[in-house]
């Protein structure tokens, strides 16, 4: 059954969401500009990269981060593996959360908010379940439920069930608890990379997974 907002997502969430991501974007301005000049000297050009993903509703957007990624490519033109073009100084970015600072826009321009499931890759809407496809009831967030529960450490299938029980539990304080839970996160650098890989291994249906 489809999630039904309650007065809180109806009325504050939103409401939060502008002020907090606007004061944000203006407080971390200094750190946006001086990440920006050193993505420019170490990776080159464009500095914010945009990616299409599913929204609220399924609905695709584009999503802005700053670059992580040479543009290393094969003999046949073809990039390189994740692990291949992800630099140290790339690394560095994500360990800060610091590559997710450009998504303070898409939370201000309405796209996302900051508490909510994960923007995934738009290849991976038909592999859903009909219970995963429900994560889209709601605004993808910055952070979630999934994000303080062990990040890209966990299973698909546990990343998915938090993001479940987060649609399903959406409250003030729970909200809270999960921003609160993000700062200690990002401070103790946890759960940044999958084991084995330098990115969260490729979803591909329930029970199966290939490196992006």
């Amino acid at each position: 059954m489809k999630h039904k907002a309650g007065f809180y997502e109806k009325y504050i969430k939103r409401a939060l969401d502008i002020v907090l991501s606007g004061i944000a974007m203006i407080v971390l301005s200094p750190v946006m500009l001086i990440t920006a000049i050193l993505v420019r000297v170490n990776l080159g050009s464009p500095v914010v990269f945009c990616q299409e993903r599913p929204g609220k509703d399924e609905i695709i957007f584009k999503m802005h981060k700053f670059r992580t990624m040479t543009e290393e490519r094969n003999e046949n033109g073809e990039l390189l593996p994740d692990e291949k073009r992800l630099t140290e100084f790339g690394k560095t970015l994500r360990s800060l959360s610091l590559d997710e600072l450009p998504e303070l826009w898409d939370i201000f321009r309405g796209k996302m908010s900051i508490v909510g499931p994960r923007p995934l890759l738009v290849k991976y809407l038909p592999l859903y379940s009909e219970e995963q496809h429900h994560r889209h009831d709601i605004k993808p967030g910055l952070t979630g439920w999934a994000q303080v529960n062990g990040r890209n450490l966990t299973s698909w299938e546990e990343r998915f069930e938090h993001d479940i029980y987060y649609v399903n539990h959406v409250s003030f304080l729970m909200d809270v608890k999960i921003v609160f839970a993000t700062v200690r996160c990002v401070f103790a650098r946890e759960g940044i990379n999958a084991e084995g890989s330098a990115t969260m291994e490729a979803f591909e249906g329930m029970g199966t997974a290939l490196h992006e």
